[in-house]
């Protein structure tokens, strides 16, 4: 079985126990990834200024079988986009602006994807699960599984939050019509994700997504709430994606507590009291902290 690795890092990291030559090689390499995946072995020659025999060595010496796998290796780093490969990407003179700018766009952009008729539908089906398990997977999409226990909890609607590919699997496998899968995935293309919500579905669960329109998890909803992606090249700016997922989360948990509204105020009263009598303060502090 081949071997996975990053060639990009394999390069770097072994630049310098090469000859001469083959640095040539490197060097060129990595000044375009994408040209060079798409070169054949007689351009990587004349370009670098080497032989075709050097060419070959430099492949074997990263660990490849031959040109042919280096250069395929060398397509798939480059898949990824050059925003993730410039030496010297250009920094914002503020980087607050930068950040407040993109949530603000994210925000803009992602209000036109509201479906009221389609949120309602889901706030009913959640308002009337035996159970809401909210998935999400590897970063904001953790975060608005989370966030979904903390809102919809405040209602009284029984809500746990996996994570883990191998619980949530596990848990899927435990559900019937009476549960909701509350599935988050900016991308909408997670491996692990997709196998726990297709056996969700399988015993009977459902499936309720704040994920791509379009993307394979979309195509698993019941009820779709859809978010439009919108990355930039600062890639050291947190993604801004998440504030689309939590915007759609909120303006669902509003609806779910409108279906029993007295019900949902009593409960929101009750934690108003309790936590007020512990933390003293002013009555507009947040339910929460």
């Amino acid at each position: 079985m081949e071997s996975s690795f990053d060639i990009v890092t394999r390069i770097a990291e072994r630049i310098d126990q090469l000859s001469l030559s083959e640095q040539k090689v490197a060097r060129w390499i990595l000044a375009d990834l994408s040209v060079a995946g798409a070169a054949s072995i007689d351009t990587l020659a004349v370009q670098s200024g080497v032989s075709k025999a050097t060419v070959t060595r430099f492949a074997r010496a990263l660990g490849c079988t031959d040109v042919r796998e280096l250069k395929r290796r060398l397509t798939q780093a480059a898949a990824i986009g050059s925003r993730f490969l410039q030496p010297r990407p250009d920094a914002p003179a503020d980087s607050a602006d930068v950040v407040y700018q993109d949530i603000v766009s994210m925000l803009q952009a992602n209000r036109a994807l509201v479906n009221m008729d389609v949120i309602k539908r889901a706030a009913l089906a959640v308002r009337n699960a035996g159970m809401v398990y909210a998935f999400g997977m590897g970063g904001g999409s953790t975060v608005a599984a989370d966030e979904a226990r903390f809102r919809l909890v405040r209602f009284g609607i029984p809500v746990s939050t996996y994570q883990d590919a191998v619980l949530q699997r596990v848990v899927a496998a435990t559900m019937d019509q009476r549960a909701v899968v509350l599935a988050f995935s900016v991308t909408g293309q997670v491996p692990e994700m997709l196998t726990s919500v297709r056996i969700a579905r399988e015993y009977g669960a459902q499936i309720v997504t704040i994920t791509a329109l379009g993307s394979p998890l979309a195509g698993l909803a019941d009820h779709l709430l859809p978010i439009q992606i919108m990355e930039t090249d600062f890639v050291f700016k947190p993604s801004s994606s998440r504030y689309a997922m939590l915007m759609m989360l909120d303006i669902l948990a509003t609806e779910v507590a409108m279906l029993e509204h007295a019900r949902a105020q009593e409960l929101l009263r009750r934690i108003k009291y309790v936590l007020d009598t512990g933390r003293g303060g002013d009555d507009r502090q947040p339910l929460g902290d």
